[in-house]
Protein backbone atom coordinates (compact mmCIF):
# COMPACT_ATOMS: atom_id res chain seq x y z
CA UNK A 1 0.00 0.00 0.00
CA UNK A 2 1.36 3.52 -0.90
CA UNK A 3 0.06 6.62 1.49
CA UNK A 4 0.18 10.01 0.55
CA UNK A 5 0.28 12.67 3.51
CA UNK A 6 -1.20 15.88 2.77
CA UNK A 7 -0.18 19.14 4.84
CA UNK A 8 -2.52 21.96 3.16
CA UNK A 9 -1.53 25.75 3.73
CA UNK A 10 -3.61 28.51 2.93
CA UNK A 11 -1.17 29.40 0.03
CA UNK A 12 1.13 25.79 0.18
CA UNK A 13 0.50 22.38 0.22
CA UNK A 14 3.74 19.78 1.27
CA UNK A 15 3.37 16.41 0.92
CA UNK A 16 5.29 13.06 1.04
CA UNK A 17 4.77 9.58 -0.54
CA UNK A 18 5.14 6.40 1.72
CA UNK A 19 5.11 2.36 1.00
CA UNK A 20 3.83 0.71 4.20
CA UNK A 21 5.77 -2.48 3.08
CA UNK A 22 8.91 -1.04 4.53
CA UNK A 23 7.92 2.85 5.10
CA UNK A 24 10.37 4.03 3.09
CA UNK A 25 9.99 7.29 1.49
CA UNK A 26 9.23 7.49 -2.24
CA UNK A 27 8.61 11.03 -2.92
CA UNK A 28 8.10 14.50 -0.99
CA UNK A 29 8.15 17.95 -2.25
CA UNK A 30 5.64 20.91 -2.56
CA UNK A 31 3.52 23.45 -3.95
CA UNK A 32 4.00 26.87 -2.90
CA UNK A 33 2.75 30.65 -3.75
CA UNK A 34 -0.50 29.13 -5.09
CA UNK A 35 -2.69 32.08 -6.18
CA UNK A 36 -0.02 34.42 -7.10
CA UNK A 37 1.30 35.01 -10.73
CA UNK A 38 4.51 32.39 -10.39
CA UNK A 39 4.20 29.74 -7.96
CA UNK A 40 6.72 26.77 -7.37
CA UNK A 41 6.34 23.31 -7.37
CA UNK A 42 9.41 20.58 -6.26
CA UNK A 43 9.54 17.37 -6.35
CA UNK A 44 12.52 14.45 -4.96
CA UNK A 45 11.93 11.28 -5.15
CA UNK A 46 13.99 7.73 -5.25
CA UNK A 47 13.61 5.74 -8.06
CA UNK A 48 13.31 1.99 -8.44
CA UNK A 49 17.47 1.45 -8.58
CA UNK A 50 17.62 3.41 -5.29
CA UNK A 51 18.59 6.95 -7.14
CA UNK A 52 17.85 9.91 -5.84
CA UNK A 53 16.24 13.36 -8.30
CA UNK A 54 14.94 16.34 -7.73
CA UNK A 55 13.07 18.76 -10.32
CA UNK A 56 11.85 22.28 -9.60
CA UNK A 57 9.45 23.89 -11.52
CA UNK A 58 7.74 27.65 -11.53
CA UNK A 59 4.23 27.82 -12.99
CA UNK A 60 0.77 29.65 -12.35
CA UNK A 61 -0.87 27.45 -9.55
CA UNK A 62 -4.45 29.10 -9.65
CA UNK A 63 -6.08 27.33 -6.70
CA UNK A 64 -5.45 24.19 -4.53
CA UNK A 65 -7.36 21.71 -7.08
CA UNK A 66 -4.40 22.78 -9.70
CA UNK A 67 -1.96 22.54 -6.72
CA UNK A 68 -2.68 19.17 -5.61
CA UNK A 69 -2.96 18.37 -9.38
CA UNK A 70 0.23 18.39 -9.95
CA UNK A 71 1.10 16.86 -6.97
CA UNK A 72 -0.23 14.12 -8.50
CA UNK A 73 1.11 14.37 -11.69
CA UNK A 74 4.20 15.25 -10.39
CA UNK A 75 4.16 11.67 -8.80
CA UNK A 76 3.24 10.08 -12.09
CA UNK A 77 6.25 11.85 -13.57
CA UNK A 78 8.41 10.33 -11.43
CA UNK A 79 7.22 6.92 -11.45
CA UNK A 80 6.71 6.22 -7.81
CA UNK A 81 2.93 6.15 -8.29
CA UNK A 82 2.02 5.00 -11.65
CA UNK A 83 -1.83 4.41 -10.67
CA UNK A 84 -4.13 6.16 -8.21
CA UNK A 85 -5.08 2.74 -7.54
CA UNK A 86 -2.44 2.15 -5.84
CA UNK A 87 -3.18 4.65 -3.26
CA UNK A 88 -3.72 3.35 0.33
CA UNK A 89 -5.76 6.13 1.59
CA UNK A 90 -4.64 9.94 1.91
CA UNK A 91 -3.23 11.39 5.07
CA UNK A 92 -4.65 14.85 6.29
CA UNK A 93 -2.62 16.46 9.04
CA UNK A 94 -4.93 18.82 10.40
CA UNK A 95 -4.43 20.92 13.60
CA UNK A 96 -7.40 20.93 16.07
CA UNK A 97 -10.00 18.30 16.23
CA UNK A 98 -11.28 19.77 19.63
CA UNK A 99 -12.11 17.00 22.29
CA UNK A 100 -14.31 15.56 19.29
CA UNK A 101 -11.48 13.36 17.72
CA UNK A 102 -8.98 11.48 19.78
CA UNK A 103 -7.81 9.45 16.83
CA UNK A 104 -7.19 9.57 12.58
CA UNK A 105 -10.45 9.60 11.25
CA UNK A 106 -11.81 8.11 7.89
CA UNK A 107 -13.14 11.54 6.11
CA UNK A 108 -16.97 12.00 5.14
CA UNK A 109 -19.24 14.85 4.81
CA UNK A 110 -20.26 14.37 8.52
CA UNK A 111 -16.32 14.86 9.72
CA UNK A 112 -15.38 17.90 7.81
CA UNK A 113 -18.45 19.68 9.12
CA UNK A 114 -17.19 18.84 12.86
CA UNK A 115 -13.60 20.30 11.49
CA UNK A 116 -15.46 23.11 10.12
CA UNK A 117 -17.19 23.78 13.43
CA UNK A 118 -13.22 23.88 14.93
CA UNK A 119 -12.68 26.93 12.60
CA UNK A 120 -13.28 29.65 15.24
CA UNK A 121 -10.32 27.44 17.68
CA UNK A 122 -7.59 27.66 14.92
CA UNK A 123 -8.97 30.23 12.22
CA UNK A 124 -5.27 29.97 10.12
CA UNK A 125 -5.41 26.56 9.95
CA UNK A 126 -8.81 24.56 9.96
CA UNK A 127 -9.81 26.44 6.76
CA UNK A 128 -6.45 25.42 5.00
CA UNK A 129 -6.66 22.07 5.59
CA UNK A 130 -9.94 21.47 4.43
CA UNK A 131 -9.52 23.09 0.99
CA UNK A 132 -6.95 20.33 0.93
CA UNK A 133 -9.56 17.48 2.23
CA UNK A 134 -11.93 18.81 0.11
CA UNK A 135 -9.77 18.50 -3.47
CA UNK A 136 -8.45 15.75 -2.45
CA UNK A 137 -11.78 13.84 -2.44
CA UNK A 138 -12.79 15.64 -5.45
CA UNK A 139 -9.66 13.88 -7.33
CA UNK A 140 -9.23 10.75 -6.19
CA UNK A 141 -12.93 9.66 -5.01
CA UNK A 142 -12.40 6.26 -4.96
CA UNK A 143 -9.28 6.86 -2.46
CA UNK A 144 -10.17 7.62 1.38
CA UNK A 145 -9.07 10.58 2.88
CA UNK A 146 -8.10 10.49 6.76
CA UNK A 147 -7.69 13.13 9.22
CA UNK A 148 -4.72 13.19 11.58
CA UNK A 149 -4.95 15.82 14.14
CA UNK A 150 -2.13 17.42 16.48
CA UNK A 151 -4.54 17.75 19.16
CA UNK A 152 -5.42 13.72 19.56
CA UNK A 153 -2.65 13.32 21.12
CA UNK A 154 -3.00 15.48 23.92
CA UNK A 155 -6.53 14.59 25.00
CA UNK A 156 -5.35 11.96 27.42
CA UNK A 157 -4.85 15.33 29.77
CA UNK A 158 -6.43 15.33 32.99
CA UNK A 159 -8.91 17.42 33.80
CA UNK A 160 -6.94 19.35 36.23
CA UNK A 161 -4.30 19.82 33.09
CA UNK A 162 -6.93 21.20 30.61
CA UNK A 163 -9.17 23.20 32.57
CA UNK A 164 -8.17 26.94 33.22
CA UNK A 165 -9.48 28.73 36.45
CA UNK A 166 -12.40 30.40 34.38
CA UNK A 167 -15.92 30.44 34.58
CA UNK A 168 -17.44 27.30 33.95
CA UNK A 169 -19.62 28.49 31.49
CA UNK A 170 -16.59 29.30 29.11
CA UNK A 171 -15.58 25.66 28.90
CA UNK A 172 -19.14 24.02 28.37
CA UNK A 173 -20.66 26.87 26.01
CA UNK A 174 -17.46 28.26 24.63
CA UNK A 175 -15.07 25.09 24.88
CA UNK A 176 -12.11 27.38 26.11
CA UNK A 177 -9.89 24.73 27.75
CA UNK A 178 -5.73 23.67 27.17
CA UNK A 179 -5.77 21.31 23.99
CA UNK A 180 -1.85 21.42 22.88
CA UNK A 181 -0.53 21.05 19.66
CA UNK A 182 2.21 19.49 18.11
CA UNK A 183 1.03 15.97 19.37
CA UNK A 184 2.48 14.30 15.99
CA UNK A 185 5.76 15.00 16.67
CA UNK A 186 5.51 14.40 20.28
CA UNK A 187 4.10 10.78 19.58
CA UNK A 188 6.33 9.87 17.24
CA UNK A 189 9.68 11.23 19.55
CA UNK A 190 7.56 9.02 22.39
CA UNK A 191 7.16 5.54 20.29
CA UNK A 192 10.97 5.49 19.31
CA UNK A 193 12.05 6.80 22.61
CA UNK A 194 10.88 3.92 24.23
CA UNK A 195 12.46 1.61 21.33
CA UNK A 196 15.74 3.07 22.49
CA UNK A 197 14.83 2.36 26.10
CA UNK A 198 13.86 -1.10 25.42
CA UNK A 199 10.72 -0.34 26.87
CA UNK A 200 7.28 -0.43 26.38
CA UNK A 201 5.85 2.94 25.82
CA UNK A 202 2.96 2.31 28.20
CA UNK A 203 5.90 2.04 30.95
CA UNK A 204 7.51 5.17 29.69
CA UNK A 205 7.72 8.20 31.68
CA UNK A 206 9.14 10.98 29.21
CA UNK A 207 9.39 14.47 28.99
CA UNK A 208 9.63 15.54 25.10
CA UNK A 209 10.60 19.30 23.63
CA UNK A 210 9.50 19.65 20.20
CA UNK A 211 11.77 23.19 20.20
CA UNK A 212 11.55 25.00 16.44
CA UNK A 213 10.32 28.48 15.45
CA UNK A 214 6.96 26.97 17.46
CA UNK A 215 8.04 25.09 20.39
CA UNK A 216 6.34 23.19 22.98
CA UNK A 217 7.04 20.95 25.66
CA UNK A 218 5.25 17.19 26.61
CA UNK A 219 5.41 15.26 29.82
CA UNK A 220 4.40 12.14 29.19
CA UNK A 221 3.20 9.53 32.01
CA UNK A 222 2.97 5.82 30.64
CA UNK A 223 3.15 6.31 27.18
CA UNK A 224 0.29 8.96 27.33
CA UNK A 225 0.34 13.06 27.45
CA UNK A 226 -0.84 14.20 30.77
CA UNK A 227 0.63 18.00 30.23
CA UNK A 228 1.68 20.37 27.65
CA UNK A 229 2.97 23.52 27.05
CA UNK A 230 0.72 25.14 24.82
CA UNK A 231 -3.17 26.22 25.54
CA UNK A 232 -6.42 26.93 23.76
CA UNK A 233 -4.09 28.23 20.96
CA UNK A 234 -0.25 27.81 20.18
CA UNK A 235 0.89 30.69 21.32
CA UNK A 236 0.82 29.57 25.51
CA UNK A 237 4.19 27.83 26.89
CA UNK A 238 7.73 28.31 25.39
CA UNK A 239 9.64 31.13 24.30
CA UNK A 240 9.18 30.93 20.74
CA UNK A 241 10.71 32.66 17.58
CA UNK A 242 7.80 35.10 17.21
CA UNK A 243 5.50 33.75 19.95
CA UNK A 244 6.01 35.47 23.18
CA UNK A 245 4.92 32.15 25.07
CA UNK A 246 3.52 32.42 28.94
CA UNK A 247 2.66 36.32 29.71
CA UNK A 248 0.76 37.96 32.53
CA UNK A 249 -2.84 37.72 31.20
CA UNK A 250 -2.98 41.66 32.60
CA UNK A 251 -0.40 42.40 30.17
CA UNK A 252 -3.18 42.69 27.13
CA UNK A 253 -5.39 45.42 28.97
CA UNK A 254 -2.41 47.00 29.77
CA UNK A 255 -1.06 47.42 26.06
CA UNK A 256 -4.96 48.22 24.88
CA UNK A 257 -5.03 50.71 28.10
CA UNK A 258 -1.76 52.86 27.30
CA UNK A 259 -1.25 52.34 23.91
CA UNK A 260 -4.40 52.14 22.31
CA UNK A 261 -3.85 48.30 21.00
CA UNK A 262 -7.16 47.35 19.79
CA UNK A 263 -7.24 43.06 19.40
CA UNK A 264 -5.72 42.66 15.94
CA UNK A 265 -2.86 44.75 17.00
CA UNK A 266 -2.74 42.69 20.01
CA UNK A 267 -2.86 39.23 18.11
CA UNK A 268 -0.56 41.22 15.70
CA UNK A 269 1.92 41.85 18.19
CA UNK A 270 1.71 38.85 20.78
CA UNK A 271 1.52 36.14 17.75
CA UNK A 272 4.72 38.02 15.00
CA UNK A 273 6.43 40.24 16.76
CA UNK A 274 7.28 39.04 20.34
CA UNK A 275 9.15 35.42 21.34
CA UNK A 276 13.02 35.62 20.21
CA UNK A 277 12.36 38.26 17.78
CA UNK A 278 10.93 40.92 20.12
CA UNK A 279 13.85 40.16 22.48
CA UNK A 280 16.66 40.53 20.02
CA UNK A 281 14.94 41.34 16.48
CA UNK A 282 16.22 37.96 14.86
CA UNK A 283 13.95 34.60 15.06
CA UNK A 284 16.83 32.27 13.58
CA UNK A 285 18.27 31.20 16.87
CA UNK A 286 22.12 30.28 14.62
CA UNK A 287 21.89 34.03 13.85
CA UNK A 288 20.79 34.32 17.42
CA UNK A 289 24.04 32.55 18.45
CA UNK A 290 26.57 34.28 16.19
CA UNK A 291 25.14 37.82 17.18
CA UNK A 292 25.67 36.96 21.12
CA UNK A 293 29.33 35.34 20.30
CA UNK A 294 29.82 38.56 19.15
CA UNK A 295 29.09 40.61 21.77
CA UNK A 296 25.46 41.72 21.25
CA UNK A 297 23.50 41.58 24.55
CA UNK A 298 19.91 41.56 23.45
CA UNK A 299 21.10 38.39 21.56
CA UNK A 300 22.67 36.63 24.70
CA UNK A 301 19.30 38.10 26.58
CA UNK A 302 16.78 36.28 24.09
CA UNK A 303 19.05 32.74 24.85
CA UNK A 304 18.90 33.33 28.61
CA UNK A 305 14.66 33.92 28.40
CA UNK A 306 14.81 30.92 26.12
CA UNK A 307 16.46 28.37 28.26
CA UNK A 308 15.08 29.59 31.58
CA UNK A 309 11.74 29.07 29.77
CA UNK A 310 13.15 25.29 29.12
CA UNK A 311 14.08 24.39 32.34
CA UNK A 312 11.28 25.79 34.02
CA UNK A 313 8.83 23.53 32.44
CA UNK A 314 11.50 20.65 32.68
CA UNK A 315 11.49 21.09 36.40
CA UNK A 316 7.98 21.12 36.47
CA UNK A 317 7.10 18.40 34.76
CA UNK A 318 9.49 15.97 36.63
CA UNK A 319 7.67 17.01 39.44
CA UNK A 320 4.53 16.43 37.96
CA UNK A 321 5.62 12.81 36.81
CA UNK A 322 7.65 11.65 39.67
CA UNK A 323 9.78 9.28 38.05
CA UNK A 324 11.48 10.44 34.43
CA UNK A 325 13.06 7.68 32.07
CA UNK A 326 14.55 10.33 29.55
CA UNK A 327 14.14 13.46 27.80
CA UNK A 328 13.67 14.08 24.27
CA UNK A 329 14.87 17.06 22.25
CA UNK A 330 13.66 17.72 18.51
CA UNK A 331 12.36 20.06 16.27
CA UNK A 332 14.99 21.99 13.99
CA UNK A 333 16.37 23.69 17.87
CA UNK A 334 15.89 20.67 19.61
CA UNK A 335 17.98 18.37 16.97
CA UNK A 336 20.83 20.66 16.51
CA UNK A 337 21.59 23.53 18.85
CA UNK A 338 23.92 21.45 21.50
CA UNK A 339 23.86 24.51 23.65
CA UNK A 340 20.58 24.94 24.09
CA UNK A 341 20.42 21.52 25.18
CA UNK A 342 22.92 21.91 27.66
CA UNK A 343 21.77 24.80 29.39
CA UNK A 344 18.03 23.05 29.58
CA UNK A 345 20.07 20.40 31.59
CA UNK A 346 23.06 22.18 33.43
CA UNK A 347 22.91 21.47 37.23
CA UNK A 348 20.49 19.22 37.23
CA UNK A 349 22.63 16.04 38.29
CA UNK A 350 20.29 15.41 41.87
CA UNK A 351 17.51 14.67 39.27
CA UNK A 352 19.81 12.29 37.97
CA UNK A 353 19.74 14.22 34.50
CA UNK A 354 23.92 14.62 33.18
CA UNK A 355 25.37 15.16 29.48
CA UNK A 356 28.00 13.97 27.78
CA UNK A 357 29.33 16.92 26.40
CA UNK A 358 31.33 15.21 23.49
CA UNK A 359 27.55 13.45 22.78
CA UNK A 360 25.72 16.45 23.06
CA UNK A 361 28.49 18.43 20.30
CA UNK A 362 27.73 15.46 17.87
CA UNK A 363 25.57 16.86 15.51
CA UNK A 364 24.90 13.74 13.64
CA UNK A 365 21.02 13.64 11.51
CA UNK A 366 20.16 10.39 13.48
CA UNK A 367 18.89 9.10 16.59
CA UNK A 368 21.69 9.24 19.73
CA UNK A 369 22.12 9.34 23.81
CA UNK A 370 23.88 12.45 24.75
CA UNK A 371 23.73 11.35 28.52
CA UNK A 372 26.47 10.62 30.53
CA UNK A 373 26.83 6.80 30.87
CA UNK A 374 25.96 6.88 34.51
CA UNK A 375 23.02 9.56 34.51
CA UNK A 376 19.91 8.02 35.73
CA UNK A 377 17.51 9.98 33.34
CA UNK A 378 18.41 8.97 29.72
CA UNK A 379 18.45 12.61 27.18
CA UNK A 380 17.50 11.57 23.60
CA UNK A 381 18.09 13.62 20.37
CA UNK A 382 15.49 12.12 18.28
CA UNK A 383 14.54 14.01 14.93
CA UNK A 384 11.12 14.06 14.51
CA UNK A 385 8.69 12.90 11.32
CA UNK A 386 5.38 14.04 11.53
CA UNK A 387 5.15 12.61 8.02
CA UNK A 388 5.66 9.46 8.64
CA UNK A 389 3.79 9.40 11.63
CA UNK A 390 1.18 10.65 9.90
CA UNK A 391 1.15 7.74 7.43
CA UNK A 392 1.61 5.20 10.75
CA UNK A 393 -1.65 6.75 11.53
CA UNK A 394 -3.27 6.63 8.57
CA UNK A 395 -2.81 3.10 8.09
CA UNK A 396 -4.12 1.98 11.03
CA UNK A 397 -7.01 4.03 10.19
CA UNK A 398 -8.30 2.09 7.03
CA UNK A 399 -6.70 -1.18 7.71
Amino acid sequence: MKILVLNSGSSSVKYQLFRSADWRSLAAGAVTRIGESVGDLSCRWVDANGVGHRREDSLRIADHRAGIAHIIGSLRDSGTLTDLAELGAIGHRVVHGGEVFHSPTVVDDEVTEVIREMIPLAPLHNPAHLTGIAVARELCPEVPSVAVFDTAFHLTMPRAAYRYALPDYLYKEHRVRRYGFHGTSHHFVAKRAAAMLDKPLLRCNLISFHLGNGASATAIENGHSVDTSMGLTPLEGLVMGTRCGDIDPAIPFYLSKNLRLDNDALDELLNRHSGLLGLCGVNDMREIHRLADGGDDRAALAIGVFCHRLKKYLGAYYALLGRVDAIVFTGGIGEHDAQIRASACAGLTRLGIALDDAANRNDEAAERVISAPDSEVKVFVIPTNEELEIAHQVYEAVS
